[in-house]
């Protein structure tokens, strides 16, 4: 196995959450990943999930994921928490363009990051939406979401993309793969010393 999966077992599937305000992408997202093509989407009333494989040229084979996209309108948030609970990983779609909402965004981010099981959970921010005028760059949105304030616990990654044409997309999985890895290691290795 690659060395980015040394601490994985390639039969082990990940839980991955996906979450964000409505409308930021976040179905066209999961569809992109899943099916390698741009699908037309509704509103999520609930959520949708699919299985997808991560990993990138270290192992062909890769890790299979399952992501769940969980609505994002305002009556659909409080099943963030159980949704997310002891998840594996976050992904959290922000609209580059929305500049209106990403105090929103940020407060809604920082709601389910505080909570105890997901102190310390790797955090992926899909910068959605870059292809349009008027995209806000990765470091004013990291900025404006206030991440460097969720502590020193929690890693995270901000990767520019574009949901319609994938752009982006993989290799932010493959960043949240990564520190996946990295903390379930470091969980590991916890253990061991108590």
């Amino acid at each position: 196995m690659g060395s980015s999966f040394s601490g994985l077992a390639a039969f082990q599937s990940l839980h991955v959450v996906m979450l964000g305000l409505d409308s930021a992408g976040k179905t066209t997202v999961l569809y992109r990943l899943r099916f390698n093509e741009f699908v037309n989407t509704v509103p999520t009333i609930g959520f949708n999930t699919e299985r997808i494989r991560l990993g990138g040229a270290g192992n062909p084979r890769g890790i299979s994921c399952h992501l769940w996209d969980v609505g994002g309108q305002e009556k659909l948030r409080p099943l963030w928490k159980p949704y997310s609970r002891r998840t594996d990983g976050i992904v959290y779609v922000v609209d580059s363009v929305d500049a209106e909402r990403l105090e929103e965004a940020r407060a809604e981010l920082h709601r389910i990051a505080g909570f105890s099981d997901n102190q310390s959970t790797p955090l992926l921010v899909v910068a959605n939406k870059q292809d349009l005028p008027r995209a806000l760059s990765v470091a004013d949105i990291e900025r404006r979401l206030a991440l460097g304030d969720l502590g020193p616990a929690t890693r995270y990654h901000v990767q520019p993309a574009c949901a319609i044409t994938g752009d982006g997309l993989r290799e932010g999985m493959d960043t949240l793969h990564e520190m996946i890895v990295k903390r379930r290691k470091s969980l590991k290795q916890k253990k061991k010393r108590q």
